[in-house]
């Protein structure tokens, strides 16, 4: 069965963030049809959007599956729910949050789903972690390395 290589980002500010990750990285070990390649160091990253709320942690995973980018959607969203991810402020606090950044070499932009992720290349929480992983990954045409070196990543902290 073929497989598309697709990165994930993770991020929550509440609970316990790290076990939430864990959690979330074992449910897509788990699935058969998802391989867990590689994961990010975590970084504590300020909020974005709603600043009043706790710091972030951030990082990023590679996986290697031969579900539809929409299944892998179903998929985190589920893990999400799981998690006890409520979707009510957006950019406001939440357990985890788990965002499909890029998916192969796929562009899709449909209701329920954009990849590449289409502020992946703004925010240095998401490029940081990445980098991480994929350096030479392009996102929006430009190398995920060179996206880093022009985001702000001011009170970003790798742990």
């Amino acid at each position: 069965m073929a497989t598309t290589r697709a990165y994930l980002a993770l991020g929550g500010n509440l609970g316990d963030v790290r076990q939430a990750f864990a959690v979330a990285l074992d449910a897509l070990r788990a699935h058969a049809l998802v391989s867990v390649r590689q994961v990010s160091p975590i970084y504590r990253t300020p909020p974005w959007g709603v600043t009043d709320q706790p710091d972030f942690l951030n990082m990023a995973a590679e996986v290697d599956t031969s579900l539809s980018a929409h299944q892998l959607l179903d998929l985190c969203l589920e893990i999400e729910r799981a998690s006890g991810r409520v979707r009510d402020l957006r950019w406001g606090p939440r357990t985890i949050d788990l965002d499909i950044i890029a998916y192969g070499d796929e562009m899709i932009a449909d209701e329920r789903l954009t990849v590449p992720h289409p502020h992946a290349h703004e925010r240095g929480f998401v490029l940081a972690p990445l980098a991480d992983l994929a350096p030479d990954l392009h996102i929006a045409g430009t190398r995920v390395r060179e996206w880093l070196a022009q985001a702000d990543t001011s009170g970003l902290h790798r742990l």
